[in-house]
């Protein structure tokens, strides 16, 4: 018997998704997110759901989790005393940063602020060159002092970043070493496992972040794991990475940053699952959810990866954020969720990023919340059933939700309390527009040629009039959109991902070098593999930054597998050339002029063989039926409110032709057509629409 178990913990709610491989049916469950400590709400919402699919904890045979805590714990700085050691002169490369202004003419913005404060940042005497050849020998008495002084300081953790490191870590593990022999309770991070890649700055910054979640991720795995285990689970514990791959707790306790982007990434890989619902390979995932919402771009049928993205940007502003040197699925995450509180600024309607939580929540919640949110005008505009929230586990105070809306956003603008939740809900899915232009029409991808997935507890409830101001036609509704991210768990395999630099020309006389840079990359993939205990099958993909020379900043290219032979350059220039003319377009380019390679990338993956829950065929566990009903629901296409028919997901049939207006409620959320819309319910429950635009451009 096989039994999974997927977990994502998000602000408001925690979600849980189980699989039985042997029926092949899928059990869901949704507990309200215990901030103070994330883990309570997961033991207590994997004791429910085992609890009622007749199991016992100890049946389990696999745990997949994600988790926002690595996130918020940047966002809220809520981290540890960390510390960082660097080259002696170059103490100030987190405060210098770059040149570059994420408001170009502002001269009072701020730059992003580091999570290493000055006087915790201590400089040692060594030196290598770019090419990893000691000029200057560690200075370990030099080290020595400094851990002194960081013991003085009450350091908990350690970021060790010395210059030139990506091509040669000997200085930096000989300092790690010293570090554990004289201060074992201080954790280490050296940049030369965490970000082997050069750039000095993006690299003390990703490698001084990792050791500021250090402590609290560990603490967090080890008060989860213990949990899991005082309640007979003996199996496999993995947690989600950015990549979208997962490893194991003693990796991500050593990497907390490859969490980063934990929760986001599962719902990522279950979207992109759609392309044959969808009858189009090319998606945009959309994942709203309680505190936040996440677009990503799908391009035929792979998710878009990054080497380096932010997190904490401002407006979503490129360089107001601290970057960070991973590899993780391109997304975009913005503070427009369910629970996004609304206020007066300046005069107008502003959402977000703040948000109730799930403590003390929406004012619809009924659990001491007193500024009005997204969810709360939701509810005003007939898009929620207050008797029905979590499938009737919650319910919902309609007047409250109206005294506090009219309270705060009506009264003050001198309109009325319907129209005040309209805007609400207008300014929010016009936030979440932009951030969709951002990963579509800010790479030169033009999103009308895109099908909309979205998901999230309040995903389908946004997701039409966001299609439309994307001028998407199609949308696909997924069952079970609400938990789709615990679902998407459930799909994920072991995965590391590994990089190198060396600035390579490609040409006939670097194809050996090529060779052997990737062969000795892809058995270090196969020794990670192993040494997490995972037996089995594995696959390599292979990858690179590329540029052409002269150039000062590359881009990610998908390579062929295998032996590179003479043959085989044109092969890679096509690959380059391909990407770039994707990127900036036919005409931005001479194929004459000289490529190099600048970083190495493989990413290994273990392939798990055994049944693997598949979202768009799955088979769910069935509510009650309830039949079909009717309740008024705000629509501005037609002015106002509408009678419109309610159904019951569950009730609905294969083939059964849909014409909006109508919604469709199942448990974990709410499906919103629009009028003038059209669509059909396919074999598996998922509910296809077709939007009506004008004349097919954007609304």
């Amino acid at each position: 018997m096989r039994y999974q178990i997927g977990i994502d913990v998000g602000g408001t709610f925690t979600d849980f998704a189980l699989y039985n491989g042997d029926s092949q049916e899928l059990s869901i469950g949704k507990v309200l997110t215990t901030p103070a400590d994330p883990s309570e709400a997961v033991l207590v919402g994997v004791d429910e759901l085992v609890s009622s699919a007749g199991l016992s904890v100890a049946d389990l045979t696999e745990a997949i989790h994600a988790t926002t805590i690595a996130t918020n714990t940047v966002i809220e700085r809520k981290g540890a005393e960390a510390g960082l050691l660097t080259t002696k002169g170059f103490r100030d490369v987190l405060l210098i940063g770059r040149q570059k202004r994420w408001e170009l003419y502002d001269n009072a913005i701020d730059k992003p602020q580091p999570v290493i404060p000055r006087r915790h940042i201590w400089e040692v005497q060594e030196r290598l060159n770019y090419q990893g050849e000691v000029l200057t020998p560690l200075d370990k008495n030099g080290v020595v002092q400094a851990v002194e002084e960081m013991k003085a300081a009450g350091v908990k953790a350690v970021g060790i970043c010395f210059l030139h490191s990506y091509a040669n870590g000997i200085h930096e593990k000989q300092a790690a070493q010293l570090v554990r022999d004289i201060a074992p309770e201080i954790l280490v991070s050296i940049s030369s496992e965490v970000s082997p890649i050069y750039r000095e700055y993006e690299r003390a910054s990703t490698t001084s972040l990792n050791a500021y979640l250090m402590p609290i991720v560990s603490d967090y795995i080890k008060r989860l794991s213990q949990g899991l285990s005082s309640r007979g689970f003996t199996r496999k514990l993995f947690i989600m990475q950015s990549n979208g791959g997962v490893a194991t707790p003693e990796v991500v306790q050593q990497f907390p940053i490859r969490i980063i982007e934990s929760g986001p990434a599962a719902g990522v890989l279950t979207a992109a699952q759609y392309t044959d619902v969808a009858e189009n390979t090319n998606l945009i995932s959309f994942d709203m959810g309680g505190t936040t919402a996440k677009v990503c771009l799908i391009e035929e049928g792979r998710p878009a990866l990054t080497g380096q993205f932010e997190v904490d940007m401002v407006q979503l502003k490129k360089n107001s954020g601290l970057p960070i040197s991973i590899p993780a699925i391109d997304l975009v995450e913005i503070g427009s969720g369910g629970g996004s509180i609304a206020r007066i600024e300046m005069g107008a309607i502003a959402v977000g990023p703040e948000s109730a939580g799930s403590v003390p929540g929406p004012i619809a919640y009924d659990r001491g919340g007193a500024r009005p949110t997204v969810t709360d005008a939701d509810l005003l505009l007939g898009y929620l059933d207050p008797d029905y929230f979590l499938g009737g586990q919650m319910s919902l105070d309609v007047d409250a939700a109206k005294k506090g809306i009219e309270e705060h956003i009506a009264r003050p603008l001198g309109i009325d309390v319907i129209e005040a939740a309209w805007g609400v809900y207008e300014v929010v899915t016009s936030q979440m527009a932009q951030a969709a232009r951002v990963v579509s029409v800010g790479k030169g991808k033009d999103p009308r040629n895109f099908a909309l997935i979205p998901f999230g507890g309040a995903g389908p409830v946004h997701g039409a009039r966001l299609a439309k101001l994307l001028g998407c036609s199609r949308i696909v509704f997924p069952a079970r959109a609400g938990v789709m991210s615990a679902i998407g768990l459930l799909t994920a395999d072991v995965a590391f991902d590994l990089a190198r630099t060396h600035i390579t020309p490609l040409d006939s006389n670097s194809l050996d070098l090529i060779n052997n840079i990737y062969d000795e990359m892809q058995a270090d993939g196969k020794n990670q593999l192993v040494a997490s205990g995972i037996v089995g099958k594995s696959k390599f993909v292979r990858s690179a930054d590329m540029r052409f020379v002269g150039q000062g900043y590359e881009i990610g290219v998908d390579l062929p597998d295998g032996a590179y032979a003479g043959d085989d350059l044109q092969r890679l220039s096509d690959a380059f050339f391909k990407t770039y003319a994707e990127t900036y377009g036919d005409r931005a380019f001479d194929r004459s002029d000289s490529v190099e390679i600048v970083h190495y990338r493989i990413t290994a993956t273990a392939v798990d063989d055994q049944t693997r829950f598949d979202p768009p065929k799955g088979s769910f566990d069935r509510e009650p039926s309830k039949g079909a009903h009717s309740r008024p629901v705000f629509f501005s296409e037609v002015g106002g409110f509408s009678e419109v028919t309610v159904h019951r997901r569950n009730t609905l049939i294969k083939g059964q032709t849909l014409h909006g207006p109508l919604v469709v409620e199942e448990p974990e959320s709410t499906v919103i057509i629009p009028p003038g819309s059209t669509g059909h319910v396919d074999q598996f429950g998922n509910i296809v629409i077709d939007l009506k635009l004008a004349d097919g451009l954007v609304e």
